[in-house]
């Protein structure tokens, strides 16, 4: 960023001063919240977070420096639930992604379909990737091919699980054409995430115990070592070293 788009001292103190305001409005909705969904906690968490990241953003630009905390965004979290507390019907939209990591097993399975297929439909159709695709998930329940997606040649990617509540079942063939188009992030009953990310994590902190254990074990080892040393050194409590192996006896 050149001289003249830096911001200026002064809009960084702003916005340092709008951080604090935003701080006292999240604690101020915080001790008077109605319950454990409040929107009033909810707007105010929104306001700090936007309020942290324009601080944050303004302050690398003038000084390339950052704050020591991160705020998650309004996207990395569901709104309040406003649907029904009784639901009497629901929804649930699923997405899981793959790739294709082995096109010829993936095709190999689908001419194993073809083969089975009596009445000879879908012939050629295990000849390409997208051929294959269409045949195999017309043939397999989406929840098969996901415990047995190596078989086919597939590589798990991130998914996720949305239930949401209705007021009443949808009609028939009413959202076929674009089926996640009218979700509404509040009435989402529960959701369920999973991604390599979170493994990442995890095997991140897994890697630093394992590190603390083996750093625990060199410890004990090295202190266990220099008592057996210190008694093999004075095993007669006189405090001179033992000499092992001499025969003092006389002629």
């Amino acid at each position: 960023m050149s001289d003249a788009a830096q911001p200026t001292a002064a809009e960084v103190r702003a916005a340092a001063e709008a951080v604090k305001t935003a701080l006292d409005r999240h604690l101020a909705a915080v001790e008077r919240r109605s319950g454990e969904d409040d929107p009033a906690v909810y707007d105010a968490f929104n306001q700090l977070a936007a309020a942290a990241e324009a601080y944050d953003e303004l302050l690398y630009d003038r000084y390339d420096e950052v704050t020591p905390f991160e705020i998650p965004g309004a996207d990395d979290s569901l709104p309040p639930y406003t649907g029904p507390e009784e639901p009497s019907a629901l929804s649930v939209l699923i997405r899981r992604d793959y790739a294709v990591a082995e096109p010829q097993r993936l095709m190999a399975q689908a001419r194993r379909v073809e083969a089975a297929d009596e009445e000879g439909e879908g012939v050629a159709s295990s000849g390409t990737v997208h051929g294959a695709l269409g045949l195999l998930f017309g043939e397999f329940e989406p929840d098969e091919i996901a415990s047995r997606h190596k078989e086919f040649g597939l590589e798990e990617g991130d998914s996720t699980l949305w239930v949401t509540a209705a007021d009443e079942a949808a009609e028939p063939g009413e959202w076929l054409e674009a089926p996640f188009e009218q979700v509404d992030p509040q009435r989402v009953v529960c959701r369920f995430d999973v991604s390599a990310v979170f493994d990442d994590e995890f095997d991140d902190d897994l890697g630093d115990a394992d590190l603390e254990e083996e750093e625990l074990e060199e410890d004990v080892e090295e202190d266990l070592e220099e008592d057996l040393e210190e008694e093999d050194l004075d095993a007669d409590g006189d405090g001179e070293p033992e000499r092992l192996g001499v025969d003092r006896r006389g002629p």
